[in-house]
């Protein structure tokens, strides 16, 4: 599998997003307290772009009258529709059994391990001595 270099960590702020293009598709990315999750920009619905959307949590309930907030900042709603999916996973909160986005798998590397080509040129000890410059070989 192909790997790209879309960002640096920095340039996304815990909370944030960023949208990308990798080979034509539209790819949002989330920085969710310091981790990284990539998701499709598309909505499956309709085809909302999921980078405008809404980021929320949850609101659960155990009965009529009662409920609570949870996993706040994990859930992106799409700004069409207002489909919820899970930043996480991709997993819809419409229908989790049958829809979800496609969920990129993402990593945070040191900048010299991805710029670094394979080739390494040969070099030579290099040394100042009474104002000239001496190569060893």
């Amino acid at each position: 599998m192909a790997r790209h270099v879309v960002a640096r960590a920095a340039d996304i702020p815990v909370g944030g997003r960023k949208l990308v293009k990798i080979d034509g598709r539209s790819v949002v990315v989330f920085n969710l307290k310091g981790d990284f999750y990539a998701l499709s920009d598309t909505c499956p619905h309709k085809g909302g772009s999921l980078s405008n959307g809404i980021i929320s949590g949850l609101i659960e309930s155990d009965g009529p009258g009662e409920y609570r907030h949870s996993r706040q900042g994990e859930i992106i709603r799409c700004p069409w529709h207002q489909w919820e999916f899970d930043i996480k996973t991709g997993r819809s909160w419409c229908d989790p059994r049958r829809l979800r986005l496609v969920k990129y798998d993402v990593a945070v590397e040191p900048g010299a391990k991805l710029v670094e080509g394979p080739y390494v040129a040969e070099t030579f000890k290099v040394a100042i001595e009474d104002e000239y410059i001496v190569i060893e070989v």
